[in-house]
Formats: structure tokens, sequence, C-alpha cells
């Protein structure tokens, strides 16, 4: 199926106002560029999140915020943001994590964790670590009833968190979706180059930028925390929802963990969208897909709450 008119419209804004061959000519570039044109402008912000209770939270040095709706079950929704690790925050997200909250009547914390270059690898990892195993102990929940969310930064750093949840020991949660997630930061997919020119929102080059930013010298890019989709064991993990635009550069590294997932035995579906731009469902309520793939999350998410049929005990 065709792009919607809406999202044609996304396209070739990101093309002329975002799409660059180079980002910045260091790290304090990358981040100061990505700081100003990523995430949703405030007034979006508020619009999205009408009608929700928001409260930050500053505890035990996990910040956030959590996004309330009325009637909400018992189900929580831990979401980490995207932009690329050296930009956006819990706020800028709220289109996304507000739509959530909505569309599974579920309590949503969404993670402001510390920024490269500033702060490199692993501090988000860590931040968002901490941030699990405080809200299986202060939350008031437990982590059959957690699913965890993220889009693309945000999307590599859930399947990083899982991977170290599983390392710990520690209960995992009940499933996870992931928006375009940026697993590979070493770009070894072949999307990175057949989508190159072709992606609305970034060039090849950009993969390097960005992982330049946020990785520090002593790092490999293929560290599996880093870069999940060079992680040699994907057994154990909750089940998984990816969703990924056909023309993104980043299309291979939804494919290549969505494979490995499903041949350890686990359970992973990939839902490829034709000719959307990274980032798509930020848009909710003005691209119609943006209200297809929340919906979509939702329904995954729901279906794998506590007492769902086929929900987390399944795996």
């Amino acid at each position: 199926m065709s792009p919607s008119w809406q999202a044609r419209g996304l396209s070739a804004s990101l093309r002329l106002f975002v799409r660059r061959r180079r980002w910045g000519r260091d790290a304090a570039g990358v981040a100061r560029r990505a700081r100003l044109i990523f995430g949703a402008p405030r007034p979006y912000q508020w619009l999205r999140s009408r009608g929700l209770n928001v409260r930050r939270v500053n505890d035990r040095g996990v910040r956030g915020e959590w996004l309330e709706p009325a009637g909400a079950g018992a189900g929580v929704i831990f979401y980490i943001h995207g932009g690329g690790f050296v930009s956006c925050s819990a706020a800028t997200q709220r289109p996304v994590a507000a739509a959530l909250a909505r569309l599974t009547a579920s309590r949503v914390f969404s993670l402001d964790y510390r920024l490269a270059p500033e702060h490199r690898y692993p501090a988000a990892l860590d931040d968002a670590c901490a941030a699990y195993e405080w809200l299986l102990a202060h939350g008031d929940v437990d982590a059959s009833a957690v699913s965890l969310a993220g889009d693309s930064a945000g999307g590599g750093l859930v399947l990083g968190c899982l991977l170290r949840v599983r390392a710990a020991g520690l209960a995992p949660p009940a499933c996870a979706v992931c928006f375009s997630p940026w697993t590979d930061l070493a770009g070894t997919g072949a999307s990175v180059r057949a989508n190159d020119g072709r992606c609305a929102m970034f060039r090849t080059e950009n993969i390097e930028g960005f992982a330049t930013a946020y990785l520090p010298a002593s790092a490999s890019p293929r560290d599996p925390y880093a870069s999940p989709a060079h992680a040699g064991d994907f057994r154990g993990l909750p089940p998984l929802l990816l969703q990924v635009g056909s023309t993104e550069i980043l299309l291979d590294d939804s494919r290549v963990v969505h494979d490995k997932v499903r041949a350890a035995g686990g359970a992973s579906r990939l839902e490829v969208y034709e000719d959307l731009p990274h980032g798509w469902q930020m848009l909710d309520g003005l691209v119609p897909e943006a209200r297809a793939a929340l919906r979509q999350a939702a329904s995954f998410i729901r279906a794998h709450q506590p007492g769902a049929a086929g929900g987390s005990k399944s795996y």
C-alpha cells in the first residue's frame, strides 16, 4: 500500500530539513544539531499529552516522568526515547508515550537517561537498566506486568537492557516493542548502503557520526550491549515487536535481530511499513500510519499483559 499524502509530505520535509551527509565536524556538532531538530516541540508535547497526569520523577538517581491515564490498569510500560543517544528526552517523545498510555490504559514511565557526548556509553544503558530495577522495586509492579518500548536509539537500549536483565538473572518483562531500533552501531547491514538516498532522514555517513559521538574510544561498535544485532545469544528474551520503514537505512537493524531471535526459538514479530520515514510514529494525530502503528503496538502489549490470552507467561 502506498504511503498517505501526509506521510509523503513528512518524508519530503525530512529530506529538505534533516537529511545531511554530515551532521557536524565533531561529536559536539552532531549533538548540537540533533538537539536543535529532533523531538516534538513543546506545543505538540502538550497537545498529545492533554488529559494525562504527567508526574516528574527524580528518585535514587532515576529521572523521567510518569504518564498516567484515568482508570489505568495494572500494566506499566517502560519507555526509552531515541535521539541518536545525544538528544531528546522523555518530554520530547510524549506523542508516542502518551498514545501508548491511552491505547493500552496503562501507566507509562518514560526515562530521561544521560546523553552523549557528555556521558558516553555505557551511561545510557546503565541508566536504563537501573531504571528497570527501580521500577520493579519502587513502582508497585511485577515484572510480568511491565512492557518495554523505545524508538530508534531507545529501541537499541531496550534490547541492550533485555540482554543485561537476562545476564543478571533478573525477572524479564512481559514483552518489548521497538520502533525502528538502532541495533548496529557498526553499520554492517546491507540496508545502510542499499537505502542510502532512499531513506528520508539519514545518509550512510550518519551512522559513524552518531556512533562516534556515543562510544568512547575504548568501546567497539560491535559490543553486543551497545549493538544488540551483534549479540550471539538471543535465547530467553520476551516476545518482541519490531516496526521499521522499508526505505530506512536502519531496516536491517530490525531484520537481523528478528531473524536471530526466531533462530534461537524466541518470539519476534517484524512489521515493515512501506516507504515510511524513520520515527513516523511520533506524528500521531497528523500521519495516519502513525496511529496505525501505535494501535498495533498497543494491541501487542495488551496481549502480553497479565490475564490476557497468550500473555507474558507464554514465552
